[in-house]
């Protein structure tokens, strides 16, 4: 073990930042926990929203089907269908900026955009996929009322409208005369359902989401019967459907100093714990304020500090880069190091490296939990799909093998589960294209 990472180390754990000091399996439970009352109804900081969809239905070939992604920045429309060979076939795509990313909009002035988006299509399918990816109560015809906005949208006043309710009305003011039959998911709930698609002659057991992009969350499939919050609504309790976890939310319990430091400076302080931890939007600042912490002690040299001080609020671009090439010549970490002595390079690595790995143990807790709460894939022939979206995941240095390194050896022993992660392309189009056609 060299000089500068027991350093590293000995800095971290003094704040509770060390990836070490998280313990998978106190983590795992409380994950559960929070599951189980979520799912109750209780209070949690999970939501367990259910979303009414199945994920066990065969999906019809050559039935063309409009598909709309509402996403952080754009908003994207096409016609889908699946061949003879479940192959994916998209027609007709358009891509626009995602209403309200351009100013302030009305409820009206909202669905008109959508609506004329829409435009032609309207006509050609009377069923909708519609992945909208913001927090929605879904309800049980598979509508959605908004709960809020985030990813900078402005439009206040969509806010408690029932997402296709309000379109299909917009689309008759237009003309339209097709009566269509719309199904609200979010970006999650589509990966799930790709996942699908990606492989139709894997016989696998269950299907997984799993998000980790500039946020996070994850979804699997629970029995209604444990649903307890539904309450008496009417329910198949021999039947699943997918539950969306909004993970980003968890209540990580033994949080570091650095951790709540930040989580002040943010616009929504008090909650998204896990998100804060680990996703692309926050990890550049969470190094950043690790390192104006370390300007108080002696573990860069003084002027290497005053520099990184300098610097300001690094993204998670800068970050990333760096540890991926610390000698890249453009990158604004590695500029300084070529100023200084070559152990502050050495020291900033290990730094932001722990960090990721500690990043990379909180994922697999997340999915670890998720994994073993469908209580499927005990088969190695029969392996759970866990199927992952978000440039995050696979840009993070090494961090896939990070997250399959712990996933592997906490469910080994007593957990013994299966899983593949899969790759998609076009999760939310496909994902709701599905959702569309099987619901």
């Amino acid at each position: 073990m060299s000089t500068e990472f027991t350093k590293v180390k000995k800095f971290l754990r003094k704040m509770n930042m060390f990836h070490e000091q998280v313990d998978m399996e106190e983590a795992y439970q409380h994950f559960i926990e929070e599951m189980d009352k979520g799912l109750r109804g209780e209070p949690s900081s999970l939501e367990m929203i259910p979303t009414f969809i199945e994920s066990s239905n065969d999906i019809p070939i050559n039935e063309k089907v409009i598909v709309l992604d509402a996403g952080g920045t754009n908003f994207r429309v096409a016609l889908l269908s699946f061949d003879d060979d479940r192959k994916v076939v998209i027609d007709e795509f358009k891509k626009y900026p995602m209403p309200g990313t351009k100013g302030i909009l009305t409820a009206d002035e909202f669905f008109e955009t959508i609506a004329e988006a829409i435009g032609s299509l309207a006509d050609k399918s009377e069923k909708i996929g519609f992945c909208f990816s913001y927090p929605t109560e879904i309800l049980p015809n598979k509508d959605g009322k908004l709960i809020r906005f985030s990813k900078e949208v402005q439009a206040p006043e969509v806010e408690g409208k029932i997402i296709g309710e309000c379109l299909r009305a917009k689309l008759k003011s237009r003309g339209c005369t097709v009566d269509h039959k719309i199904v609200i998911l979010n970006d999650t709930v589509a990966t799930l359902l790709t996942g699908k698609a990606a492989s139709p002659d894997r016989n696998y057991d269950d299907y997984l989401g799993y998000i980790l992009g500039t946020g996070l969350n994850s979804c699997y499939s629970e029995s209604n019967e444990l649903i307890t919050k539904l309450g008496t609504m009417s329910l198949d309790n021999s039947q699943s459907q997918i539950i969306n976890v909004e993970s980003g939310t968890f209540s990580v319990a033994d949080r570091g100093d650095m951790d709540k430091v930040l989580d002040k400076k943010t616009s929504i302080p008090g909650t998204y714990f896990l998100e804060k931890m680990t996703s692309g939007a926050y990890f550049g600042s969470l190094v950043s304020e690790v390192l104006f912490e370390a300007e108080k002690t002696d573990l860069f040299n003084k002027a290497f500090n005053e520099e990184l001080i300098e610097a300001g609020s690094l993204n998670t671009r800068q970050v990333n880069e760096f540890i991926q090439n610390p000698f890249r010549k453009d990158n604004i970490l590695s500029k300084i190091c070529f100023k200084h002595d070559e152990k502050n390079r050495e020291l900033l690595y290990f730094l932001i490296d722990s960090l990721l790995e500690r990043a990379a143990k909180l994922i697999a807790v997340n999915m670890a939990a998720i994994i073993l709460k469908s209580g499927k894939g005990k088969s190695p022939v029969r392996p759970t799909c866990l199927t992952v979206d978000g440039t995050t995941f696979y840009a993070y240095h090494k961090f896939q093998y990070r997250v399959e390194t712990y996933l592997n050896g906490f469910l080994s022993g007593h957990h013994k589960r299966y899983f593949d992660i899969v790759q998609v392309e076009d999760a939310p189009l496909i994902g709701a294209a599905i959702a569309a056609l099987t619901n």
